[in-house]
């Protein structure tokens, strides 16, 4: 068995690095509250990424479903129509488009 001052030494570097891990994020973020580079990307990130998703997920289904392209771009019409006119609401949109996509796919 280790010594007791090995296995203090152990503890107290550890005990070190972890608050130092966790203090490290607060740290770094202080500066950058202001910074008009992360202002940006706050604003324009969510939306990139839903554009990202969506381009994936729609890529994906027109290969799986290549003889319902029809019912993929149908659904995507949809959500776009639902959602500009729904007031931007998002659950209600991605609802619309879904049931949609569901109906077009076991109909026809």
């Amino acid at each position: 068995m280790p010594e007791l001052g090995y296995l203090l030494a152990a503890v107290a570097i550890g005990s070190v690095v972890t608050i130092a891990l966790r203090a490290l994020p607060f740290a770094i973020l202080k500066p950058l509250r202001r910074s008009k580079f992360v202002a940006a990307l706050g604003r324009w990130m969510p939306a990139g990424i839903l554009c990202i998703l969506a381009i994936v997920i729609l890529r994906d289904e027109l290969v799986a479903r290549a003889d319902h392209w029809w019912a993929v771009l149908a659904a995507t019409a949809v959500t776009i129509v639902v959602h500009l006119a729904g007031r931007r609401r998002a659950v209600l949109s991605v609802a619309a488009g879904t049931a949609c996509y569901i109906l077009l796919i076991n109909l026809f």
